[in-house]
């Protein structure tokens, strides 16, 4: 969460760019636990979109040689926007 004046953002993971750089690759979600060595609990984590550590990240990315961006990005997160929005609406 980052502050900006009285305003507050929320932001997310999103690892859609993966996604999609497995169907370009010909690729499953269940291919980077063989090739990189992950466990299927990361692979759920992040279909969900949550957090995963620094290490894993690093892996996917030596075994699909490409970059991190190339994987995941920070994407504002929808509830922090509707829960401002909602509290705006009762103050």
């Amino acid at each position: 969460m980052q502050g900006i004046g009285t305003e507050e953002i929320f932001m997310s993971v999103s690892y859609k760019k993966l996604w999609k750089l497995l169907i370009d690759k010909d690729m499953k979600k269940k291919d980077p636990c063989e090739k990189v060595g992950i466990s299927p609990a990361s692979i759920t984590k992040m279909g969900r979109n949550g957090h995963v550590t620094t290490e894993i990240l690093v892996k996917i990315c030596t075994a699909l040689d490409c970059q991190i961006e190339d994987i995941v990005e920070i994407v504002p997160d929808k509830k922090g926007i509707l829960a401002i929005a909602v509290l705006r609406y009762w103050n």
